[in-house]
């Protein structure tokens, strides 16, 4: 294989960050032919999009410690910020019905993995049920329910590479088109008769808060905001690491990081420490979170779709299954998009992922979904673990 043209890490961030800001500015572009661009190709959809590519035509490489550290260090600290702003009584005004459409994409995750390899699994090795356990894992939740489920089937790495791709084209892909469907949830919602009205107050509601309580940044408050998301988050996930606090393989250090940054931001968002929102404390959460996404991009290669064709068909065909009971749940509740959207993140993206898309279809409620991927951190092991036991039935 040929080196990469970038391998720094300094590098890499110059590069990825130089992305964020190019996509960023060019949507804000009043000519119309940018701005068409944007409303069906919104701009988190680029920022995955373009990071794959550069990895797809070798500028970056697949692997390096600036993910790992992003995904360490990042994510917690943006998803930290994010909660310690959130509106937590006007978020309960919601409802149930967010979470029983979770439930519904939870189910498909389960059902559809054993059902989409018992059509291809003469296909596939002979040890593909463990890696369908694996990606359930990773699909209910996110990476540390995988981590448990690598270990808990025994999956070997042979295993492990194609789903590692599928789990990245397939799973990554159907964000791209959640994200892209949030031009339409208007439209959505009139044919499903759904009352979106609660969501949209409840986004205004926290806006306007936002709005009229909006200070100038001022550098005291920068470095709160930065020493409170890294500082913060670090601290927590030292806690997480602790031997007093129970382990499981449900329960484990990564699993238990985000739950406890989810309880002292909630904490924090009751205290005065949520006036740091009023400085933008958010919107430096979300530039980490974006360029975690943007890194998430970078470690997917378009050219590795050739050495797992079957693993996708099966990765396509029980994503489908996922969707079918999303929407089947969303006919029966009369639930708008925005439900379907943060449900099925909340399962195949989790805490990463979730409050992103939530974000995109209403701006202030990105807490709803890391609340989301947090209920998919903790029942993603136990479903995962039914579905590749229901796997296993089909080679028995």
């Amino acid at each position: 294989m040929n080196q990469p043209l970038i391998t720094e890490p300094m590098a890499i961030f110059a590069y990825l960050s130089a992305i964020v800001a190019i996509v960023f500015m060019l949507s804000t572009v009043k000519k119309k032919g940018f701005q068409k661009l944007f409303r069906y190709a919104p701009p988190l959809i680029w920022m995955y999009f373009l990071p794959m590519i550069s990895t797809t035509v070798g500028i970056l490489p697949q692997s390096s410690d600036l993910y790992s550290f992003m995904s360490t260090y990042m994510l917690p600290a943006g998803l930290l910020l994010l909660m310690l702003s959130a509106n937590v009584p006007a978020t309960l005004k919601l409802g149930s019905k967010a979470l029983f459409v979770f439930l519904a994409g939870t189910v498909g995750v389960i059902i559809g993995g054993p059902i989409a390899f018992a059509l291809f699994h003469s296909l596939l090795p002979e040890d593909a049920w463990r890696g369908v356990g694996a990606l359930a894992g990773s699909w209910i939740g996110g990476t540390a329910n995988m981590g448990a489920m690598i270990e808990a089937f025994s999956t070997p790495d042979d295993i492990m590479s194609p789903i590692i791709i599928t789990d990245t084209l397939v799973g990554i892909s159907w964000m791209g088109v959640m994200i892209a469907l949030s031009n339409f949830q208007d439209k959505f919602n009139r044919w499903n008769k759904a009352d979106n009205s609660v969501i949209k107050q409840v986004n205004e509601d926290i806006a306007s808060d936002v709005e009229k309580n909006q200070k100038p940044l001022q550098l005291p408050q920068l470095f709160g905001i930065i020493g409170v998301g890294f500082a913060g988050s670090y601290l927590i996930r030292l806690l997480a690491q602790m031997d007093w606090i129970p382990k499981s393989e449900v329960m484990n250090a990564s699993t238990w990081t985000f739950i406890i940054i989810t309880l002292v931001g909630i904490l924090l968002s009751f205290t005065k420490v949520r006036q740091l929102e009023y400085y933008g404390a958010s919107k430096i959460g979300y530039m980490g979170i974006y360029l975690f996404l943007t890194a998430i991009g970078a470690q997917a290669n378009l050219a590795s779709i050739i050495d797992a064709p079957a693993f996708i068909l099966m990765g396509i065909v029980w994503l489908a299954i996922h969707i079918i009971c999303l929407f089947t749940a969303a006919r029966l509740l009369r639930a708008p998009l925005f439900f379907v959207a943060v449900g099925s993140q909340g399962n195949i993206g989790g805490t990463s992922s979730a409050p992103i898309v939530a974000s995109v279809f209403q701006s202030s409620l990105a807490p709803v979904g890391l609340l989301m991927g947090i209920v998919g951190n903790i029942i993603g092991t136990y479903g995962a673990l039914l579905c590749g036991k229901l796997a296993q039935m089909f080679i028995m």
